[in-house]
């Protein structure tokens, strides 16, 4: 019992030391270190892969990044606090949690605000995405590129065809008040919990439902404990790629801009991976027994106007821009 308590000790010490440790460097070779709560095999963790060999090619071995998936660094809210502070370079999460910090990307996670994949990646690579990058630095974050996340839509327990059908439901959500407002808004009781804790909350009852992608929702085993999923697609929001503003400054321009353009290559061929593995998530969790449920979006989107009110009365000309781009 004393060996096997020194052990987990030993490993636990292990990752906290790896969390403490900022950008080295060993020579002239800097070590950077990736965060992402997501398992290897995951698009946005391939995603950093894909970045992380790109960056490792264009400066011949000198900047390696090493990525640590499965939250093993943390969950998505504390890597950001980590990132922040210098702990952690690099990191990848979704938007959503980091509206708490700045409050302008409420904007581009509004719900059904993007009529497709196509018109979010206009504004995402355009003006407004790109603008809204550079802003991060704000905040203690270097903004990098974005990552496809798909459409979030609502698994539960039982069908779910309207929004009455969510009435008192409990779900869970990101640690985003938006997202809280957006449940809220559909009659149900949001539920902030982490990535990693909603599969025993399902299966317990503690929550009746949540709301991820298909990837997501395959990848976690939640279909195992909530079979019916239905697209009603109330949410895109983009996963973004950030660095940490003290490591930014520590590097050289010639280093920035090639960290920067491995994170948009990267973000290409994320993109690719992402529409692929949407489409064989959705094909494995209908085979493994889950009723894929198509509701008529019309009064979810109705549902919203509280929260247009609430999160774009600041933004009503940015919002109006991105609605109305062809």
């Amino acid at each position: 019992m004393v060996k096997k308590f020194l052990i987990v000790t030993l490993l636990a010490l292990t990752v906290f030391s790896v969390s403490l440790f900022p950008m080295q460097k060993q020579g002239d070779k800097i070590i950077l270190r990736a965060s992402d709560d997501h398992v290897w095999e995951y698009p946005t963790v391939q995603g950093l892969d894909i970045m992380a060999r790109l960056v490792n090619m264009w400066t011949d071995g000198r900047i390696e990044i090493k990525i640590y998936p499965s939250a093993v660094l943390g969950s998505e809210k504390e890597t950001i606090e980590q990132t922040q502070m210098g702990i952690i370079d690099i990191n990848r999460t979704s938007i959503s949690p980091l509206t708490s910090l700045y409050d302008k990307l409420n904007v581009i996670a509004l719900p059904y605000l993007y009529r497709d994949r196509e018109h979010m990646w206009k504004v995402l690579n355009g003006e407004i995405g790109q603008g809204i990058l550079e802003e991060l630095e704000q905040v203690g974050l270097v903004g990098l590129a974005y990552m496809d996340s798909g459409a979030r839509s609502f698994y539960a327990k039982k069908p779910i065809y309207s929004p009455e059908d969510m009435n008192g439901m409990v779900v869970r959500v990101q640690k985003s008040e938006l997202m809280m407002d957006v449940v809220t808004a559909l009659g149900a009781k949001p539920t902030p919990m982490a990535f990693e804790e909603v599969y025993t909350a399902l299966q317990t009852g503690v929550i009746d439902a949540a709301e991820n992608n298909p990837p997501s929702y395959l990848e976690t085993s939640h279909y195992e404990v909530a079979p019916y999923f239905s697209l009603d697609e109330h949410s895109m929001v983009p996963e973004m790629i950030y660095m940490s503003k003290v490591t930014w400054d520590k590097l050289s321009e010639e280093d920035r801009k090639i960290i920067k353009m491995a994170a948009q290559a990267a973000q290409e061929a994320q993109i690719k991976l992402w529409i692929e593995q949407e489409k064989l998530a959705l094909e494995k969790v209908e085979e493994s027994g889950v009723t894929i449920i198509h509701p008529d979006k019309q009064p979810f989107v109705d549902a919203m106007e509280k929260v247009y009110q609430k999160y774009g009365s600041d933004y009503a000309e940015l919002i109006e821009q991105i609605q109305s781009m062809k």
